[in-house]
């Protein structure tokens, strides 16, 4: 080899270390935002929530929204009076102030409006149920010649929401396929306006292998919506518990939110995401658990629960609950009394319990919640939390670990 050839030679392996050297330093892409609907969100939250400032699209008639958010007001006003103001101040003391600010909430539609009764100062919550949260961005093409109608099944949702304590899985799923005001998001919206809440972003996203989230843009959401037009529905084959999940492009969202008018607050989240919460479904598919083990210790709520955590079909979900709780309130559809006990939980009961309205029940598990509510001291509540029990009584339980 000649001096220039071997001058040349290195001069190349030079030139292949620095290039790998600055590929390796380079940073990794950024992970992809998605598409913010912030426009659509504070529009839908103006004209079918009833608050904030957006103005009122000009095709939109001006007489038929203000006819509804009067009656939305005044819903918002009753429940307040009746209900969450009371509930606010009863659950205030007992949650304690170093309670997780992470809330998870199980089974629980787009139900903002109790998560924020039950944890007004969480700053990320997370609701889960088998109910789509929908297009937000039904509202660009809402049809002027249907608006009124429409608008009066958003204020009965919410009305039924409110005035029961619980929705219905019937009524969730049905809401949710709305093409014009999604149920689902409804909820979430009409929270935000009972608490004076207003969202500031909201984005789709899918949750990765590692847990973390994937935002979604524009384009890939109007293309998986057309492949499952194409598709068109399917029921699944066996349906355990008869509901299955909604099959939608819109299934996930995450809306930041803060105080309104406060744009100096710091942004707090609230995520839904669509997931039957059965043992067959997180078995075979474990993102789900693998993003809510992330967060670490966490509240968590969950009434009107069907009573799923007392089936040994759903033992995931359960288990997820058992080992991550701080602090949790429910109804009797919370964790049964012997799970709670193993793992080294203490259940405070409140109100009464002398069943379940149900019948199905092969392990006699309500043998152990009317045990439970006997074996402590009567400790009044005076307003309804999810279910009755069977004589129609309101109760009450917190989850906590024990001191």
């Amino acid at each position: 080899m000649t001096r220039s050839m071997f001058r040349g030679s290195w001069f190349a392996i030079a030139f292949v270390v620095a290039w790998v050297g600055v590929a390796r330093a380079q940073p990794k892409p950024a992970p992809s935002q998605g598409t913010d609907f912030a426009v659509q969100a504070r529009t839908l939250y103006r004209v079918a929530a009833c608050a904030g400032d957006e103005p009122i699209p000009q095709r939109l008639s001006v007489k038929i929204v203000e006819r509804h958010c009067k009656g939305m007001r005044d819903l918002y006003a009753t429940h307040h009076a009746r209900w969450a103001d009371k509930a606010q101040k009863f659950i205030s003391e007992l949650r304690p102030k170093d309670a997780p600010k992470v809330v998870v909430y199980p089974f629980g539609g787009g139900d903002l409006s109790t998560a924020l009764v039950a944890f007004p100062d969480a700053t990320e919550i997370t609701t889960i149920s088998l109910e789509a949260a929908g297009d937000v961005r039904a509202i660009d093409t809402v049809k002027p010649g249907t608006l009124a109608v429409d608008l009066g099944v958003v204020t009965e949702d919410i009305r039924r929401l409110y005035f029961a304590a619980y929705s219905a899985t019937k009524s969730l799923q049905a809401a949710s396929r709305s093409p014009t005001f999604p149920g689902t998001l409804m909820f979430a919206f009409a929270g935000l306006a009972l608490h004076d809440m207003e969202p500031v972003s909201l984005r789709y996203f899918d949750i990765e292998k590692d847990g973390s989230l994937r935002y979604l843009g524009a384009e890939e959401l109007d293309q998986r919506a057309a492949e499952l037009a194409k598709k068109g529905p399917a029921k699944p084959k066996t349906v355990k518990h008869y509901w299955y999940e909604h099959d939608s492009a819109f299934g996930n969202v995450e809306i930041q939110f803060r105080p309104r008018g406060d744009a100096k607050a710091p942004l707090r989240t609230y995520r839904h995401i669509v997931q039957n919460l059965d043992d067959t479904h997180l078995k075979a598919d474990d993102r789900l658990l693998v993003h809510l083990r992330a967060k670490g210790t966490i509240s968590a709520m969950t009434k009107a629960a069907s009573f799923l955590l007392w089936y040994d079909d759903f033992t995931q979900i359960r288990d997820y609950l058992v080992g991550n709780i701080a602090w949790m309130i429910s109804d009797s559809t919370g964790i049964p009394p012997a799970y709670a006990d193993k793992a080294g939980l203490e259940q405070i009961t409140y109100g009464d319990f002398a069943g379940p309205l149900f019948q199905i029940d092969p392990k006699n598990v309500r043998a152990q919640f009317v045990k439970l509510w006997k074996s402590q001291p009567r400790r009044p509540l005076g307003f309804r939390f999810g279910y009755r029990d069977l004589e129609k009584h309101p109760h009450l339980m917190i989850t906590r670990r024990k001191p």
